[in-house]
């Protein structure tokens, strides 16, 4: 029987209303991770209000 493992990571963004990402630290995170063996299989965004992000949440 296969044993699976989970992980999720969050990212906040940055500006003045948010919704900003650093894609360099991001990038870093989720390169760093893969080395370990992880797979990223999805991205969602927590919302502020009018479409601006708050959160990018990698499950």
């Amino acid at each position: 029987m296969d044993r699976w493992e989970y992980k999720s990571i969050k990212f906040e963004t940055t500006g003045f209303f948010g919704g900003k990402l650093d894609l360099h630290n991001f990038d870093a995170d989720i390169n760093r991770l893969g080395e370990d063996g992880w797979e990223l299989v999805s991205c969602i965004t927590t919302t502020a209000g009018e479409g601006v992000s708050r959160e990018v949440i990698a499950p």
